[in-house]
């Protein structure tokens, strides 16, 4: 659950510091106080998209920071065991700076995330429910979705089943449908990889051979230098003044002196081998100054095949081995072209029998989903009963299409409001107040199997009234118990069923607005509750009414949870 949100110079808030409950909170308050202002800071807390217009007029940054507890099992943890981060005592922070500049900082648990990690956790903890979610629901494009959710367990092993085979026949189709083109274009991509190919065969490349060049050029372009150093030190060894001669009649003296006292013996032994190894030393360096040559040919044959090397990585690759991969690919390329007729019809024998595993795999997942939408129509019946829509019925309608990423089908909601009128698509029959109880519905039977930490409602409650009100203010708190649910609504029937109510202000303060949440007590919220039905107009009956209105609430939340627990 979100335990404790801070908000600073976010739009029109200076500074808001809100403890939340378990269970249902409402937040009401007049119209453009800054209500749905909290639930964009929210929704940007969790990964939604920013903008620098958010930072609050003449700041450099909003800050927006929140605090969640999440009880052991939760997914979060195994999110937060990949990325590294600790979570002790069952709390998670997430926060979010936002610059004026543009610039988005996220942390999870004091660690810096990208956006994209941020909203991963974000997903797992809160679940906001606004207008946008209506015109999803009107969307047949999200329907297939919706209901793949609601059978997750059964349906993905399937869509996943699928997939392997939509992409292996994909890959096929794409390739036979590209060895397919037109003549024009064949012919001349065939005389582009001819020439490609001819030019890298040509080279005649071999891995290693460049770093085996580049050193012998080295050596040829500083023959002089070479020769040079290798002269000198053979005259210093050979030298009969200063060289291996002085170092020959230590050697002799020494012996000597070690026939004489043996204590002498390891120090004559070192100067004889060290005699001996310089003795062979200048051997080799005669013999390496009588083979050094300066060869200029051999020199411009490298120079010349070293740039050869530059010129085709400018055009193939960046080392020549990639040189040598991209040769044998167009090669190979060149090769299914040049036998075009004996490749597509492989191809096509190919593509005929991955067809038939993509069919049998879709038809498994369509029969998989089928199955879990009669589940999901009798669970939203169950739903929209308890909503006053006990005539309403709901159908999914499938339609079997050609082969997509997500499987055979495609799906729609239909909806039947009154007896004896035809189903129709539910974009066409569900009115604003229908489709927040089919969106509520949803959410109920949805709630049970997501895991999120906490539910927001933003007005949830559009177009709906009276008793069906009351059942929707009911059906909210019921997916509060053991849980939180936050609810931004008008209507004083769902309001009055919360366990905690806040109330949104807004008010000028140096000829600047800020917003101000404060929590009410009973008679505060009387007050409020009475001004949602009636008005700034305040009367005894009103106040009775509302009076009445808490007590019943509080005995069917009492009630209620007697019956779960």
């Amino acid at each position: 659950m979100l335990a404790e949100l801070s908000i600073k110079q976010f739009a029109i808030i200076d500074e808001l510091n809100i403890d939340f409950n378990r269970g249902m909170t409402v937040l009401t308050g007049e119209t453009g106080a800054g209500k749905s202002i909290l639930l964009d800071a929210i929704g940007l807390l969790v990964g939604g998209r920013g903008s620098s217009e958010f930072v609050r007029y003449g700041q450099d940054k909003a800050e927006i920071e929140g605090l969640f507890i999440v009880e052991a099992g939760h997914p979060i943890f195994e999110a937060a065991s990949q990325y590294g981060i600790e979570i002790e005592d069952g709390t998670v922070i997430l926060r979010r700076d936002l610059h004026s500049s543009g610039k988005s900082v996220c942390r999870v648990n004091g660690k810096m995330m990208p956006l994209s990690t941020l909203r991963e956790f974000g997903r797992q903890l809160v679940d906001i429910h606004g207008q946008h979610e209506h015109q999803h629901l009107m969307d047949a494009e999200y329907h297939l979705g919706i209901l793949d959710s609601f059978a997750e367990g059964d349906v993905a092993p399937l869509l996943e089943q699928y997939r392997e085979a939509y992409k292996a026949w994909n890959d096929v189709a794409s390739e036979l449908k590209r060895l397919s083109q037109s003549e024009q274009e064949l012919a001349q991509r065939m005389d582009l990889l001819a020439f490609q190919t001819n030019e890298i065969e040509a080279a005649a490349l071999q891995v290693g051979e460049e770093q085996e060049l580049t050193e012998e050029r080295d050596e040829l372009a500083n023959f002089e230098r070479i020769h040079q150093h290798v002269r000198l030190s053979y005259e210093a060894v050979a030298d009969e003044s200063r060289g291996l001669d002085q170092i020959g009649v230590a050697m002799r003296e020494m012996e000597e002196a070690s026939t004489l006292s043996t204590s002498l013996s390891p120090m004559a032994e070192t100067i004889s081998n060290a005699y001996f190894l310089l003795e062979d030393a200048k051997f080799q360096l005669r013999d390496q100054l009588d083979s050094l040559e300066f060869d200029p040919i051999r020199l411009d044959e490298i120079e010349t095949r070293l740039a050869l090397f530059q010129q085709l990585k400018r055009k193939y690759g960046a080392t020549i081995d990639e040189v040598i991969a991209y040769g044998e690919k167009v090669a190979e390329e060149l090769k299914s072209m040049t036998n075009r007729e004996e490749h597509l019809q492989e191809l096509t024998e190919k593509l005929e029998r991955l067809e038939v595993d993509v069919r049998e795999s879709g038809l498994a997942l369509s029969a998989a989903r089928k199955r879990a939408a009669t589940e999901l129509e009798q669970a939203i019946h169950r739903e929209l009963q308890e909503l006053y829509m006990e005539k309403t019925r709901f159908e999914v309608r499938f339609k079997e299409g050609a082969f997509r990423q997500d499987g055979l089908d495609q799906v729609e909601f239909y909806m039947m409001t009154n007896v004896g009128e035809p189903f129709k698509p539910l974009a066409k029959v569900a009115s604003g107040g229908e489709l927040s109880r089919v969106m509520l519905a949803l959410k109920s039977i949805f709630s049970r199997t997501v895991g999120v930490a906490s539910i927001i409602f933003d007005e949830v409650d559009t177009g709906v009234s009276g008793r069906v009100a009351q059942a929707m203010g009911e059906k909210i708190f019921r997916l509060s118990v053991g849980s939180q649910v936050l609810c931004i609504t008008h209507l004083a029937q769902v309001a009055a069923m919360a366990d905690q109510h806040l109330y949104i202000t807004k008010s000028e303060t140096d000829e600047r607005t800020k917003t101000n949440v404060s929590v009410l007590d009973r008679q505060q919220r009387i007050d409020e509750l009475g001004r949602m039905i009636a008005g700034p107009q305040m009367t005894e009956l009103t106040k009775q009414h509302v009076e009445e209105l808490l007590d019943m609430s509080l005995q069917l939340k009492r009630k209620f949870i007697e019956g779960v627990s």
